[in-house]
């Protein structure tokens, strides 16, 4: 009776799987074209999620058409991002403090123009729809500041085209 009980085939010891590599032991084994964040495997010039346990299922992705392709244009896009240089870049910012003060000034001239108290600049909805609809809108300061710095300007330029029109 023993000839004709079926028994399991064997159970194969060898499995193609690591069960003890972790992403970082793959990204110091392949080098700087992965990395590891949050306990996952990431191709960084893809940003695509790889499994760190099959070493084959790596290769295979780094001898792909398609990372070839996006590793020659993520080289490309870091060859682009040079830094400026620092003249450019104090320019830059210069030309944004000029709108800056610009649109201040606008907004002070506005409000004495319509007999709009400066204070009404700090209401919560005046803030908001200045942030969203004006463009640098979000950047004109307090009603106190505004009083301090921008209003004597202001007072300066009115007196001088009040002049200029009685001559």
């Amino acid at each position: 009776m023993e000839r004709f009980v079926v028994t399991a085939p064997p159970a194969r010891n060898r499995s193609k799987t690591a069960l003890y590599v972790t992403p970082l032991d793959r990204v110091t084994e392949f080098g700087g074209e992965l990395h590891e964040d949050g306990g996952k495997l990431f191709c960084t010039s893809c940003n695509v999620v790889l499994n760190h346990v099959r070493k084959s299922a790596i290769s295979d992705h780094l001898k792909s058409k398609t990372h070839t392709k996006r590793k020659a244009e993520f080289e490309e896009q870091n060859v682009r991002k040079k830094q400026r240089p620092l003249t450019a870049s104090l320019q830059c910012n210069s030309t944004a403090q000029t709108e800056k003060v610009s649109v201040i000034q606008d907004f002070v001239k506005m409000c004495l123009e319509a007999n709009i108290p400066l204070e009404k600049a700090d209401h919560p909805a005046v803030r908001a729809f200045l942030s969203r609809h004006v463009k640098n809108g979000g950047s004109i300061p307090k009603s106190d500041q505004l009083r301090r710095a921008y209003l004597p300007d202001g007072y300066e330029n009115e007196n001088q085209l009040l002049n200029s029109q009685d001559c």
